[in-house]
């Protein structure tokens, strides 16, 4: 089997998903558009909505979930980046104070002793 024949079988198999997802996703719009209906034709029924407010809602939820992803999220702000701090090599980080530190000491002795308890009273 030739590298020229890879490439084809790869192409071969690219169309046929891209063909396969169409096919899925026109189905997956017809019962979207089945159910929509439905729902429209009840409220009419039950006086929610005229018969003309019923089709114009039909065709609104049939275009919106027609557009991709992209189409509907460019109505919304995009994320700011993250901010990232730059800082010398030279600066010394921040460490904190002795009073500081004895007290995480302290309170890293009470959790490793309550750890102790809990796995004794387990056993």
């Amino acid at each position: 089997m030739g590298l020229g024949d890879l490439v084809q079988k790869a192409v071969y198999l690219g169309i046929g998903v891209a063909s396969y997802a169409g096919e899925k996703a026109s189905e997956k719009l017809s019962e979207l558009k089945v159910q929509v209906q439905k729902l429209a034709d009840e409220m009419v029924e039950r006086g929610e909505m005229t018969a003309e407010e019923a089709r114009k809602f039909v065709d609104e939820m049939v275009n919106k979930a027609q557009q991709s992803p992209v189409e509907s999220s460019t109505s919304e702000k995009p994320a700011e980046p993250r901010r990232i701090e730059i800082t010398a090599d030279d600066e010394e980080p921040a460490h904190p104070s002795s009073s500081q530190a004895e007290e995480m000491r302290r309170q890293v002795m009470e959790l490793q002793e309550e750890l102790r308890r809990l796995k004794k009273d387990k056993l």
